[in-house]
């Protein structure tokens, strides 16, 4: 890979590579555009096949926390890390605490919280070391219940624009991984009167989940081509491909996994197809949201915060209006949304304060 070509090709400012020959630890922080605010990412720890692939998923997720962030009207940017690890078998509070250090040397340009693979303890420990964390279990906490309220509000936008109501009874939800998010989902579902198919890489404990649910399981590719009103990716990315789309046989693709689109032409195939697409940017905004309250001037407060989540539903509403009536992708549509924002606030000219 050519790491600087990525680099433009995405746009992005700076690439932080860490190693600690101590604990092992290998990171990369990536802070794709601080326009808006210092930037604001997870962090995701992974065992991925190669370093390529390390870099390649740390550039597209945190461009996305850029759009993200802009789509959700907050003052910060996007960034990223990755830590190439396992974290079943990897993790450990030596090797947190020095990508906390890392963290920490970047004097506040990017701003950390939990992704797949670490918890809200893990932030605990990485806070030891840097004040440049969020999701704290004192302050916002673990981001999954509200990205899992983010995603159903826009789930039930998309259903007014495909079926015209948002009555989740009658209807079937199939469900692609079951972590934190996915698993809180299909229960907020379960409650709403949805009928749940399901399916996760880890079967032992997948299986528990969609019997909780009361979940139709099967097996993990299986889930693509399963009769369903509404799919929702709610795992890794890149899923919505040219070996995926001709399997899907439902009207709706709504969940919290990051870069479902493995390449932009997929959208515009989708809306040929006359599959409502949600960009997962915006469905999937609720955890930052919550998080990026913390930074509020009078501290984070919950029920602000989730009243901002409850408004993705509304923001979902909008960018589905829009792709309609300009006849565009809806993931063309949601980034005019966060470009013009980014646009129109990297104008504004600094004025000079005295001290």
């Amino acid at each position: 890979m050519n790491i600087f070509e990525a680099m433009e090709q995405y746009g992005h400012e700076e690439l932080v590579f860490w190693y600690d020959h101590t604990t092992g630890l290998k990171a990369i922080v990536a802070i794709h555009d601080t326009t808006l605010g210092p930037a604001l990412g997870g962090l995701r720890m992974w065992p991925y096949d190669s370093e390529d692939d390390a870099i390649t998923d740390v550039l597209r997720l945190s461009r996305g926390m850029t759009y993200k962030n802009a789509a959700m009207g907050l003052d910060l940017g996007g960034g990223k890390s990755v830590i190439w690890a396992d974290s079943r078998h990897d993790k450990s509070e030596a090797m947190l605490r020095s990508f906390g250090r890392l963290i920490q040397s970047l004097g506040g340009r990017y701003i950390t919280a939990e992704d797949v693979g670490v918890n809200a303890d893990d932030m605990a420990v990485i806070a030891r070391e840097t004040e440049f964390v969020g999701g704290l279990k004192e302050t916002s906490g673990d981001p999954s219940p509200a990205t899992a309220v983010g995603v159903l509000e826009g789930m039930k936008a998309a259903m007014k624009m495909a079926f015209g109501s948002d009555d989740f009874h009658g209807r079937t939800v199939a469900i692609q991984g079951l972590g934190h998010v996915g698993s809180l989902l299909g229960e907020m579902l379960k409650e709403a009167g949805a009928q749940l198919i399901v399916t996760d890489i880890h079967p032992e404990e997948g299986k528990q989940v969609a019997e909780r649910l009361g979940a139709k399981w099967v097996e993990p590719q299986e889930i693509y081509g399963v009769e369903a009103d509404i799919f929702a990716p709610c795992a890794l990315g890149a899923i919505i491909n040219d070996g995926t789309i001709p399997q899907f046989k439902c009207k709706v693709i709504a969940g919290s996994a990051n870069n479902q689109l493995k390449e932009p032409r997929h959208g515009l195939e989708l809306m040929r197809r006359g599959i409502v697409y949600v960009p997962d940017y915006v469905i999937n905004g609720g955890g930052v949201v919550n998080v990026a309250d913390e930074f509020h001037r009078d501290g984070y407060n919950k029920e602000r915060a989730y009243a901002r989540v409850r408004a993705i539903g509304k923001q979902v509403g909008e960018i589905l209006t829009r792709s309609q009536k300009e006849n565009i992708p809806t993931q063309e549509a949601a980034d005019q949304v966060a470009e013009h924002r980014i646009r129109e606030l990297g104008q504004i000219n600094s004025t000079y304060i005295p001290e």
